[in-house]
């Protein structure tokens, strides 16, 4: 069975500043509920197909990652698994869940905000999204508005940490 052709990308006409404030305003909507201030979404083109944030508390699923959320939302938008051509923005970087989930649904392109040192798979940690064993390897662009993305997280945690 061979995989179906697939046009260049489209190119964006957007920096990829704007779309992290995009992917913050996703965040922001996670904060709002008591959820920690993740967001993320999916461009194709000119177009976002998938948005998420995080919903593991209120969910009570540890699946639902702002990555995860957005990945089901754009294949569902798309109509196939399979995010040629398409770009992740995310205001951390990605876990090991969800850096699977990137390799997996062929996502080209990871722009992420803060790095993780406690489980950032995209670098941070380790680099699952380039590792050489993998079919499928992800260019990955780090630090965009990254001080807002951790002063974000920062600062949930900071008045959590108060609240106790």
């Amino acid at each position: 069975m061979s995989l179906p052709i697939t046009p260049e990308p489209p190119i964006s006409s957007y920096s990829h500043e704007y779309w992290m404030n995009e992917a913050i305003a996703e965040a922001r909507k996670a904060e709002a509920i008591g959820e920690v201030p993740i967001g993320a979404i999916i461009v194709l083109g000119d177009e976002v197909v998938g948005r998420g944030h995080n919903l593991r508390e209120s969910g009570l699923d540890g699946t639902a990652h702002a990555e995860m959320i957005a990945i089901r939302e754009a294949s569902q938008f798309i109509g196939a698994w399979r995010l040629l051509n398409c770009r992740l923005y995310v205001t951390l970087e990605p876990c090991p869940m969800c850096a699977g989930a990137i390799v997996q649904c062929r996502v080209p392109h990871v722009i992420y905000g803060a790095p993780d040192p406690k489980a950032g798979c995209a670098g941070t940690l380790m680099n699952l999204l380039q590792e050489p064993r993998f079919n499928h390897r992800t260019e990955v662009t780090h630090g965009i508005l990254q001080e807002e993305c951790s002063t974000m997280l920062t600062m949930f945690f900071r008045q959590l940490r108060n609240k106790k």
